[in-house]
């Protein structure tokens, strides 16, 4: 078997023009070297070798189940029928691995070892050398991503790869006390998922949702994490080569702790949010916390929080923070948190919005702690996020953000250049790693609809430099769902725009409080005149994105019970947020045109004429528009709830759905009520005056 030499063979091709799209393998992440190379046929059967040790078994293992669930015949095992694809995943100090190597005219440097691996694969066979397991484990996902079974005959992509990351912690944190708290299993979903696309940092974020024996009255009944649960969350996730790093608030957002009167005296402000420094109390139960988390989580990182200690100097340490400034009893309650859960071995990250206003103290923290920078909105100059802590010899990881939080689905345009040059900025200035951050801050968040950012940073915190967003949109659909059709990156794009629409009127994009607002109160009046001329636009974008996504559905059809679109529950959740942002433009709409019937059948009245046309297209036994606004809220109902309960706990979940029961409840009340207006016109020949019925007046004319 003989392979183009690598060094005459390479051409990278993130630049590849539309008429070699077809060849284009639309690997997530872009791998940092690829040489040209097309798709070609390959056999069914697929039987991969991992003579290395047990991790490199098990990265073995993972791509056989994956091959299997796309409709390859795949297997693992030492000998190669004749006719079976040869996959085989060696070391680089093993005999076939060093050949590989010399052959192409590679190696693996120092700096390319710990997780770099090379690929070379033609029509007879795949080979990942790599140096050790993390680079075989992400060697063999990517070629995961090389093969393809979704247009007839099996495929792979022939070339030469070699790959390694640009920054070496790339991780995801999860939000798990606003409201949704996963289940194990879709935890362990979430784990894979993330190692697919080589993130290795996993940190769930614990304010009162961890399970600590030592402050029982703290965790919420059917709304924590069993440390049971974690310990066998933790050995998953090191399978995959992922340290789960816990985050537990230390400092500010414990409110759920604050609230109960046995730690009053803890509170630097009554029931409020932020511990008291000085207290002895709060170190104690810091202590507590951390002893009880290092039993179980044995990763070599803890995050200890310590962000938006807003109340800090309005309660009991007023007279402290006069005296000595915000940011020097802020550093030195770090300070101290550090030295009083310190462990060899630990290092201990902290949010570094509060301390980079204070530069000059920065420098006294302890050197070997992480400062994680945060900026979820912004487009580029990050340098005033970073720099404090690296110019204070302090190792920065940067955390951009996934927007989701408060939105019927995330905003994915502004997440994605969020990611790309906070990414770009943190490789420029040094950081070591990346914690893309998801937030449930009103509790409705979904995880499944974040799927597009997640990847995305994934992608960003790997590749060198800054990454591609039209490149990553157009690879997404075809290596996250197997949909080779392009619509439902296209279906991605479109919803994307519809925040895109909604934010150019200056008012809001399409946030979960648009969703709920009453569009004939005061606050929805004001918005509805601003945003009107926009949502036609919004919706026809929305529609389209449906129409996309169930296009895919039907062109893209398992075949003999495999294959097929995959994570068909984000599939889920996206048309569900599609119908959502649908929902807020048609709610407008059909508010404005109600009240416009209305004020007509009132005309009609006064003409003496009859309003009933008016009053049916209001209301009636069927299809009107009171009737299509709480059919809105009961079909969003149903939709949200199956996309919750496949990844979550029901902990909380009412508190969403009863939001969907008022919304319902309010357009039945409506219909009642103008179906009484017509039984009143029936028998009286009047009807209520727009006061009466909660309706708005026309807006003034101006002369």
């Amino acid at each position: 078997m003989r392979f183009p030499r690598f060094a005459v063979a390479v051409a990278i091709l993130a630049g590849a023009s539309p008429a070699a799209a077809q060849d284009d393998p639309r690997l997530i992440p872009r791998p940092r070297e690829i040489a040209a190379g097309s798709y070609v046929a390959i056999a069914r059967s697929v039987v991969i070798s991992a003579p290395g040790p047990v991790d490199d078994g098990f990265a073995a293992m993972d791509l056989a189940e994956s091959l299997t669930e796309r409709g390859f015949r795949a297997s693992v095992g030492a000998n190669f029928p004749a006719d079976a694809y040869q996959v085989s995943l060696v070391r680089s100090d093993n005999a076939l691995g060093a050949s590989i190597l010399n052959e192409a005219g590679l190696a693996l440097g120092a700096d390319q070892r710990p997780e770099g691996y090379v690929i070379v694969s033609n029509d007879d066979r795949a080979i990942v050398v790599a140096a050790g397991a993390e680079g075989i484990f992400y060697g063999a996902q990517t070629l995961k991503q090389m093969l393809r079974n979704d247009v007839g005959a099996p495929k792979v992509f022939a070339t030469v790869i070699r790959d390694w990351p640009a920054m070496r912690w790339r991780g995801m944190q999860d939000d798990l006390s606003r409201g949704p708290i996963p289940t194990l299993e879709f935890q362990k979903k979430q784990i894979r998922t993330f190692a697919a696309y080589k993130l290795n940092v996993y940190s769930p974020y614990y304010e009162h949702t961890f399970e600590y024996a030592s402050q029982p009255l703290v965790s919420p009944p059917g709304g924590a994490m069993s440390q049971d649960d974690a310990r066998e969350l933790v050995a998953y996730a090191r399978k995959y080569h992922i340290e789960v790093v816990p985050e537990q608030e230390a400092f500010g957002h414990l409110h759920h702790m604050l609230k109960y009167d046995i730690y009053g005296e803890l509170a630097e402000t009554s029931h409020g949010h932020v511990l008291a420094p000085g207290q002895s109390g709060s170190l104690d139960v810091i202590r507590q916390w951390f002893a009880e988390l290092d039993s179980v989580f044995p990763s070599q990182f803890v995050h200890i929080g310590a962000d938006e200690t807003f109340e800090l100097g309005l309660g009991q340490t007023r007279e402290r923070v006069q005296r000595d400034s915000l940011g020097a009893v802020y550093i030195a309650f770090l300070k101290d948190i550090e030295a009083a859960i310190r462990k060899p071995g630990k290092r201990y990250l902290f949010w570094g919005d509060i301390a980079q206003g204070s530069p000059a103290l920065v420098k006294s923290l302890p050197r070997d702690m992480i400062a994680v920078a945060w900026n979820y909105w912004s487009f580029g100059n990050f340098d005033r996020s970073i720099k404090p802590f690296t110019d204070a010899g302090i190792e920065t990881w940067v955390a951009p953000g996934v927007n989701n939080w408060n939105r019927v689905y995330p905003n994915n345009d502004v997440a994605l250049r969020n990611i790309q040059a906070f990414v770009r900025d943190g490789q420029r200035l040094g950081a070591k790693g990346m914690l893309n951050t998801n937030w449930d801050d009103d509790g409705e968040g979904i995880f499944n609809q974040v799927w597009y950012g997640v990847l995305f940073g994934a992608a960003a915190a790997w590749q060198q430099g800054e990454a591609s967003i039209p490149e990553f949109a157009a690879s997404y659909g075809f290596q996250f769902h197997g949909d080779p059709t392009g619509k439902i990156s296209a279906a991605q794009v479109k919803l994307s725009q519809a925040h895109a629409a909604l934010t150019a009127t200056r008012v809001s994009d399409a946030t979960n409080s648009l969703y709920w607002l009453d569009p004939y109160s005061a606050e929805g009046q004001a918005i509805s005149s601003r945003i009107m001329g926009s949502l036609r636009d919004v919706r026809i974008l929305a529609e389209s994105a449906l129409v996309l996504v169930a296009q895919a559905r039907r062109e893209v059809r398992p075949v003999g019970g495999t294959g097929g679109l995959r994570e068909t529950d984000a599939l889920d959740a996206m048309e569900m947020g599609a119908r959502r942002i649908d929902f807020i433009g048609m709610k407008f709409q059909f508010a404005d045109e109600i009240a416009s019937h209305y004020r007509a059948a009132l005309d009609s009245v006064a003409r003496g004429a009859s309003p009933t046309h008016d009053l049916t297209e209001i209301a009636s036994q069927i299809n009107s528009r009171t009737q299509d606004l709480r059919d809105g809220y009961t079909l969003g109902r149903e939709l949200y709830e199956r996309s919750w309960r496949a990844e979550n706990r029901p902990y909380w979940l009412y508190n969403v759905t009863n939001r969907y029961d008022i919304g319902a409840q309010t357009w039945i009340r409506r219909i009642d009520q103008f179906n009484q207006a017509r039984a009143q016109y029936s028998r009286t020949r009047k009807l209520p005056s727009l006061e009466e019925m909660g309706l708005p007046r026309p807006p003034a004319v101006t002369p």
